[in-house]
């Protein structure tokens, strides 16, 4: 029942919303469903869907009780879980001496996403004594661009580091060579435990780069030997 792009969050919610109309596939809801609203199906669409839309063709016999919880499950306000953590409010300057990392995740609040086919980015405000989430980037409508890779980096410009579970060669290129330094975790994990990793190395002496974005002065920048000289590898195979 997939299109391109629609989000796998998109294709539950539709599918929890026919499994709601007896006799009702999903295919032929989905097929309502652009009729009544056009594509690109979005969430901002469903969640403004009207029960009147759907009330039409093969549709019209479902009884307003089935439409009314299907609506509901297309809304994305029952049966489908909060897709990602909640964010909280943040100011710049909230923070001092922290950086911004994006994670590349696929719900809730882990590291668990490919770079180019993530759910969305969870974006951190992180200190060597404070990791707080202050937004959820989605990437639905990446796989509609001219340049996916350049529209997703788009979406975290703002951030100095991303973390990914995987990423391509081509894309990671591209990702150093707008200034994110990406840092690849195959395994994943928890996003609290992974940042957790990265405030130990702000205490301490972190590497260059890391020590640069923070702003101290070159003398200051002490290499720091764990991990920098397998991402250097990594940069020079995706240069």
């Amino acid at each position: 029942m997939a299109r391109k792009g629609l989000s796998r969050d998109l294709a539950l919610r539709i599918g929890l919303a026919a499994r709601a109309m007896p006799d009702i596939e999903p295919k032929t809801l989905l097929d309502a469903l652009v009729e009544a609203v056009a594509m690109p199906l979005t969430d901002s669409k469903l969640k403004a869907l009207g029960i009147e839309q759907l009330n039409s063709g093969a549709l019209s016999a479902i009884t307003t009780e089935n439409l009314e919880q299907a609506v509901k499950f297309l809304r994305g306000e029952e049966g489908v879980s909060p897709r990602f953590a909640e964010p909280r409010p943040y100011t710049e300057g909230d923070i001092p001496d922290s950086i911004r990392v994006a994670l590349a995740s696929n719900g809730e609040d882990k590291l668990d996403g490919h770079f180019a086919s993530c759910e969305g980015f969870l974006v951190y405000q992180i200190s060597a004594t404070e990791a707080r989430l202050i937004d959820v980037r989605s990437t639905e409508g990446a796989a509609d661009a001219d340049d996916k890779t350049e529209w997703l980096v788009n979406q975290i410009n703002d951030c100095h580091v991303l973390y990914v579970v995987s990423v391509g060669g081509p894309a990671a290129a591209k990702i150093i060579k707008s200034g994110l330094y990406p840092i690849k975790l195959p395994n994943g994990g928890i996003a609290g435990e992974v940042l957790a990793q990265l405030q130990d190395v702000l205490a301490g002496s972190p590497p260059p780069w890391l020590a640069k974005i923070l702003g101290a002065a070159p003398e200051e920048r002490v290499r720091f030997e764990s991990g920098e000289d397998a991402w250097d590898q990594e940069e020079e195979k995706a240069a």
